[in-house]
């Protein structure tokens, strides 16, 4: 067995809590299943563009009890209501609660399970049978903590709602948390909810997220995701979202930060006329590595999806892009569209793009494409003779070229906010 896995066998000897909620079985059975088919090797196809050889030699330890320092600047831009957790612990300090709709409820999983209700949290007890599934599985067995969002019947608002994971350094010792989310909204609410985990000094910690994300019938979702973690950090993180009949899901994600990071969307489109618009922007630049794998299922009549990514390699990074769109059978008059396209800013890089598209209807529109290339020299040309320098004409195509995902949002304060940061994580980009 690998040095990773022994790590967390330790992790799930000492985990707290671990009987809560009559979990205790399904824990074990999701720890026995991932130590069962081990690791993913290089072969197996999910896992072909992500190898975890140098992952697996390495040993986390839990995440250390108590208050831990970090950088609280990092919080200056995150405005209430804000849940707060840091290296993979509720931080009750920095959370603020104020503000927050009515009808709407918004707890750590802590607190859940040292309530003991079991239909609150049975979400947990998820099984995942397939083998590359392992982390996952890890999560199942492992994670104490997390975010419980549920929205009552027609419950809205428009302000959102952050969510902040940070990453924090000083530890002597590489630490792992497992964090598993839900956000369960009901009948016709709607909520806006961003994701923030930025990191807080140079450090080696691994996160693994898994998130539930529920929609009632014409719910609608607005999902932000911005990842900006530091660079040695390495981060699994996967979302498994269902929705019913014409419910509306919207999401970004930004893939600025981290050494390797993986996330896997997989979006079950059950309802009839339910609707998703998922766009991302995967910026790999230094040595970093990232992967993200789109899993769409359209079963239900009329539902329509539309995926615009965006890629950008340089120096030595590695970017891997996955967009698969399944079309069941019965579910005709579904719509589907998927762009993936992507920038090569240097010779290291390297970006791997697999669109993958399965009919089994009749009378759908569907269609994909994905490119990958370098600067368009013309138009490079054209603001070069008027002007603009060389470097400065780079920034504006690439900033262009990222910032169409940015439409995905019709709220301006937050799209400029997720505007900012983008812009931010490019002169990065430049100024390396």
């Amino acid at each position: 067995m690998s040095a990773l896995l022994d790590s967390f066998v330790a992790a799930f000897d000492a985990l707290p809590m671990r009987e809560a909620a009559g979990l205790g079985e399904s824990r074990g059975a999701a720890l026995e299943a991932a130590l069962r088919d081990g690791l993913p090797h290089a072969r197996a196809e999910a896992w072909k563009y992500t190898p975890l050889r140098a992952l697996e030699r390495r040993a986390f330890a839990p995440a250390a009890a108590g208050p831990v320092a970090f950088d609280a600047a990092l919080l200056e831009a995150v405005p209430r209501p804000r849940l707060v957790f840091v290296n993979g612990r509720y931080d009750a300090a920095h959370s603020d609660l104020s503000g927050l709709p009515d009808g709407v409820s918004l707890r750590p999983l802590s607190q859940v399970l040292a309530e003991g209700d079991a239909r609150e949290a049975n979400f947990l007890a998820r099984r995942y049978d397939r083998a590359e599934e392992v982390f996952a599985r890890l999560n199942a067995a492992l994670a104490a903590e997390g975010v419980v969002l549920r929205a009552e019947p027609g419950a809205r608002s428009q302000a959102p709602i952050h969510l902040v994971f940070v990453g924090a350094a000083g530890a002597a010792h590489d630490q792992a948390w497992h964090l598993r989310h839900l956000i369960d909204l009901r009948e016709e609410a709607s909520l806006c909810v961003v994701e923030h985990q930025p990191g807080s000094g140079a450090h080696g910690h691994l996160a693994n997220a898994v998130m539930h994300v529920h929609l009632g019938p014409r719910a609608v979702l607005r999902h932000a995701r911005l990842q900006d973690e530091s660079d040695g950090a390495s981060l699994f993180a996967r979302t498994d979202a269902v929705l019913a009949r014409e419910a509306e899901y919207r999401r970004l994600d930004l893939e600025l930060g981290a050494g390797l990071s993986r996330h896997e969307l997989n979006v079950a489109l059950h309802g009839e006329g339910a609707r998703l618009h998922a766009n991302g922007v995967l910026l790999a630049a230094g040595k970093r590595h990232l992967d993200t794998r789109l899993g769409i299922d359209h079963a239900g009549r009329g539902s329509a999806c539309e995926l615009v990514w965006r890629g950008l390699g340089a120096g030595r990074a590695k970017a891997a892009f996955h967009g698969g769109i399944l079309i069941r059978e019965g579910a005709d008059g579904v719509v589907a569209a998927l762009s993936n396209k992507n920038l090569l800013l240097g010779a290291g890089a390297e970006i791997d793009t697999q669109p993958v598209l399965e009919i089994h209807a009749d009378e759908v529109q569907a269609a994909h494409g994905a490119t990958v290339g370098q600067l368009d020299p013309t138009a490079m040309f054209y603001l070069r003779s008027r002007g603009i320098p060389a470097e400065q004409a780079r920034a504006l195509m690439t900033a262009a070229f990222c910032r169409e995902t940015l439409a995905v949002f019709e709220h301006d304060t937050l799209r400029e906010a997720l505007g900012a940061r983008l812009d931010a994580a490019l002169a990065r980009l430049e100024a390396a």
